[in-house]
């Protein structure tokens, strides 16, 4: 999504999560502004990055209108901090993927701030190839990494954020069987006060002539260091939802955003502790 940000700032990027039936899909989003396309080896069994290549090799769009992305997961895990032992591999090998001429850049995913820095350090030291982005989870009640300790990384090194799950906390659907531990959380007391804080959202949303979807979307492409938002959706209504995203973000002002920071009562303050995700 192109959008004005404010002085200084070209664009937002707001990214759509490939799915399959998708041609139709990735036209209106491609049509709408949606300029990053991002896919995973192990979605649909490995079909999806096939068919999201399928798609763009017959549309022939020109290669620098888009970007894609990709996530290099059960077969290695190198995104995901929980199996990173040695940064150092990390990055020796996801430098080697790039002078290979097999990606352009690589990011990380769910990683802290002091294993980004390692990173980073690792990278400078033995001239390879640091990280531009990071993965992280971000929406209402998830704010503390990207707002408080990523903003750093941001004017440091330039490391740019990628939120992940923008809608999360919006529904409650009742818990499948077998699933009683999300069902303990959907009804416990925080959960509880999540629910009536999305009541009130909703009715924020009504006032701005907009959805709460296209709020929440809208409310985290706001943030400083946000390049992009993963959206995933599997048919034109939703895309076209989301897309109404950029609308709402011209109308949260300074004093709207206040607004919603009293309404969630969670905004980070600023007592770092290095390291934490």
């Amino acid at each position: 999504f192109r959008a004005p940000t404010g002085p200084g700032s070209e664009l937002r990027v707001s990214c759509f999560t490939f799915h399959l039936p998708s041609a139709l899909v990735m036209t209106m989003a491609y049509g709408g502004g949606v300029n990053l396309f991002d896919t995973a080896e192990v979605y649909a069994s490995g079909r999806a990055e096939e068919t999201l290549g399928n798609v763009l090799k017959k549309k022939g769009w020109r290669r620098s209108s888009y970007v894609v992305t990709t996530k290099i997961y059960w077969g290695g895990h190198v995104c995901l901090p929980v199996v990173v032992s040695c940064v150092a591999e990390v990055v020796r090998a996801m430098s080697f993927v790039i002078d290979q001429g097999l990606a352009m850049y690589w990011g990380t995913s769910r990683w802290n701030v002091k294993e980004i820095m390692e990173a980073y350090s690792i990278a400078r030291q033995f001239n390879l190839i640091p990280p531009v982005c990071e993965q992280a989870e971000y929406h209402y009640f998830q704010r503390d990494k990207v707002e408080l300790y990523l903003p750093e990384l941001y004017h440091k090194i330039g490391t740019s954020s990628t939120g992940l799950f923008p809608l999360s906390g919006l529904d409650a659907p009742p818990a499948p069987p077998g699933y009683s531990w999300l069902k303990e959380r959907l009804y416990s007391d925080e959960g509880k006060k999540q629910l009536s804080k999305i009541k009130e959202l909703r009715l924020l949303a009504d006032r701005l002539n907009c959805t709460a979807p296209q709020l929440a979307i809208a409310w985290c492409l706001r943030s400083e260091g946000v390049s992009s938002v993963l959206l995933g959706v599997s048919n034109t209504e939703q895309l076209l939802e989301n897309l109404g995203s950029l609308r709402v973000l011209t109308q949260l002002t300074p004093p709207l955003i206040a607004e919603m920071d009293v309404l969630l009562g969670n905004k980070p303050r600023n007592n770092k502790m290095e390291g934490r995700s």
